[in-house]
């Protein structure tokens, strides 16, 4: 299946995009994205759409370092939960290899490999987006996040032996020399950050003993809550399609890189079919958007990707009992009995 990526891989996205000059929603939508989950930092997307909404945003401002900038405003607290985890471990070399074995939590696509040899450590990024494709913004944006991580550590006076890129030097350096100093270097075999070995041994002084417990509870508890299931990339991938008129099961299948009847085997093995979790996808989003006044009913017919008001009608009524206008009008039951019915689905 193809990757996934947290939307929190996009902060500060739209602050950027509006400095720019450009317009963050309508880009967002060119590239298969939803405009208004960009604040639902734990909603995973298709990692190769967040990529194409970085190039397309480069592209469109003529800032070939727009990945870049995007890595200059983030802050350590931008890995969610998991960086609370890193805070606490007792080094340098501790919290990477806690954020390599856990890189999955954040971005599926993303690989952060270290080699240590005669005194220098590498870390090299690699990005499997599942598809071909050059994504220049993504692996500055990887390489920039993981400088000022880094940088979090030891201090904002550290500089690495090298950054080294992949692709070519950009039109203007002004960014990277900035952010980087004078020891990025382009089109070079891999791209990452080359730092001395004993800058791996660095005491981190953010951390408390003390608490260290406490994280790796919190850490056992968000693997037990994230589960890179069929079922949970699929109902993501529903909520964001429905809007889009293009939620059916050919396309949820190209967007996880397999075949419909692979999404079915997977879906049947975990007790559901293509059909019910679309329906039970519907029916809890409808349950909201109905009884919020901020929609017309006509506009959550096509939020949920019917092909007319009437048929939504139809579904609504032997879903619920009653028209969606009733439900509206809270003639069908109480706030109550409706709450409890939507729970339950």
């Amino acid at each position: 299946m193809k990757p996934l990526a947290r939307y929190a891989s996009l902060n500060n996205y739209v602050e950027l995009a509006h400095s720019l000059g450009l317009n963050p929603a309508s880009l967002a939508r060119s590239a298969g994205l939803d405009p208004a989950s960009l604040s639902l930092q734990d909603r995973w997307v298709p990692a190769a759409a967040i990529a194409e909404l970085l190039e397309r945003s480069a592209a469109e401002s003529g800032r070939d370092d727009f990945g870049l900038a995007l890595a200059e405003r983030r802050r350590f607290s931008n890995l969610g939960p998991l960086s609370l985890v890193i805070r606490e471990e007792p080094d340098v070399r501790s919290a990477l290899k806690v954020l390599m074995r856990h890189e999955h939590m954040y971005n599926e696509a993303l690989r952060i490999r270290l080699n240590e040899h005669g005194g220098v450590a590498t870390l090299r990024l690699t990005l499997d987006l599942g598809q071909p494709g050059t994504f220049r913004q993504s692996v500055e944006l990887a390489v920039g996040v993981l400088h000022r991580l880094l940088q979090g550590f030891l201090g904002p006076a550290w500089q690495p032996v090298t950054v080294s890129f992949s692709h070519p030097a950009p039109r203007s350096m002004r960014t990277h020399l900035r952010l980087f100093g004078p020891v990025v270097e382009f089109e070079q075999d891999f791209d990452g950050i080359t730092l001395y070995a004993k800058d791996l041994d660095a005491p981190n002084t953010m951390s408390d003993p003390l608490l260290r417990p406490y994280t790796q509870q919190l850490l056992d508890s968000m693997h037990a809550t994230r589960e890179a299931t069929t079922l949970n990339r699929v109902r993501e991938l529903i909520e964001l399609l429905l809007p889009t008129g293009r939620c059916s099961i050919e396309q949820v299948a190209r967007s996880l890189g397999v075949d419909r009847r692979t999404v079915h085997r997977r879906l049947a093995e975990e007790g559901h079919t293509f059909s019910s979790l679309l329906d039970s996808v519907r029916a809890e989003l409808a349950g909201h958007m109905v009884g919020n006044r901020r929609y017309s009913l006509t506009e959550v017919s096509d939020l949920l990707g019917f092909s007319s008001p009437s048929s939504f009608s139809r579904w609504f009524r032997k879903r619920f009992g009653c028209t969606p206008s009733r439900w509206r009008a809270g003639e069908s039951s109480s706030d109550q009995h409706r709450v409890r019915h939507i729970e339950s689905i």
